[in-house]
């Protein structure tokens, strides 16, 4: 029980109105978009710095020695830890293929480190499905009930990898919170009265990558 707490404690066990909370986990983040030599989207490459209150309390809960630190296998269980809880909710990856969902594989491994009192993550996601670089693409990363922030401190945070990309626009968009409010108003409100535990509508605020090939 005292594992599930990590990362998935907003997502599990959230009282109705903690959908709508403020978040409690904070991560900075990027985002590497890989083309592939087939002239598809071959992997997404995720780096996630946590805040160091949390990083603080996932050393409680994995540090098996009570040395204050997180060994090697410490490290290892906790991205385990997060490679199975985090699978249905797709590792938080948001992606579509001309306006159409596309999940993700779980990753092979989530790699763990721990610097300077804060949790870092790295891991790759494949596509589900193919994603040619002959549409329009959009790429976020986001927890649909808000419980953790995931921010790119700046645009150089998401990235094209490969020269399939070469003769793609991109665009890296942040929507105004207030904007998203106020345009959305009534389905914001719907779509919490109807599923008050949670609802995908926090992807209108979620920073993403829009590529157009």
């Amino acid at each position: 029980m005292k594992k599930s707490t990590f990362l998935i404690a907003g997502l599990l066990a959230l009282a109705p109105a903690a959908a709508m909370a403020h978040p409690h986990i904070f991560v900075e983040a990027r985002l590497e978009v890989v083309a592939g030599p087939d002239g598809s989207v071959q992997e997404l490459r995720n780096i996630w710095r946590f805040d160091e209150v949390f990083s603080s309390s996932v050393v409680m809960d994995f540090d098996k020695n009570t040395d204050l630190k997180l060994e090697p296998n410490e490290l290892a269980e906790v991205g385990k830890t997060v490679r199975d809880s985090l699978a249905d909710y797709d590792y938080y990856m948001n992606m579509t293929v001309d306006g159409k969902n596309v999940s993700v594989q779980k990753p092979d491994i989530i790699h763990v480190d721990y610097k300077e009192g804060q949790l870092l993550m790295f891991f790759a996601v494949k596509p589900s499905q193919p994603m040619p670089l002959k549409s329009r693409l959009t790429f976020g990363v986001y927890d649909p009930t808000l419980y953790t922030s995931i921010d790119f401190p700046s645009d150089k945070e998401l990235v094209l990898v490969g020269d399939g990309f070469k003769g793609c626009k991109h665009d890296v968009l942040r929507p105004d919170p207030d904007q998203v409010i106020s345009q959305n108003k009534q389905s914001l409100t719907d779509a919490f009265f109807n599923d008050p535990t949670g609802t995908n509508m926090s992807k209108l605020f979620a920073t993403r990558l829009e590529i157009s090939c």
